[in-house]
């Protein structure tokens, strides 16, 4: 089990930064996959980033290509989407969420933290 919690969302002018962090429960937190997502009002989940066990592999929707980074801390359970350059359409509630390699879905997810941008 894996309990995830979000935070660092938050209201910011376009062309702005946040970094979202999301503090995960557990011993075996270096096994999971970890991702990003976001919904938008309205609209489907979509993916955002996601980052391999160890941190070696990332991989990034192309909407947020460029602008953002995922990246994790084993050593307090932590995993980070460092967004930059943001615009009103990143408006969304963000989640993260963990699944084992030996999984397709993501199993474990947090409960979102909202992110507002301003035109």
């Amino acid at each position: 089990q894996v309990h995830l919690v979000e935070s660092g969302g938050g209201l910011v002018q376009a062309g702005g930064s946040l970094r979202l962090s999301c503090a995960a429960s557990g011993r075996t937190f270096s096994r999971y996959r970890m991702g990003w997502f976001r919904q938008a009002p309205g609209k489907e989940r979509e993916f955002v980033a996601r980052i391999s066990p160890s941190g070696s592999s990332t991989y990034y929707a192309d909407s947020v290509k460029g602008r953002s980074s995922i990246f994790r801390d084993n050593a307090v359970n932590k995993v980070f989407l460092q967004m930059n350059s943001l615009k009103p359409e990143d408006t969304a509630v963000y989640y993260c969420a963990a699944r084992e390699l030996t999984t397709v879905e993501y199993t474990f997810w947090g409960q979102g933290t909202q992110v507002t941008v301003s035109s």
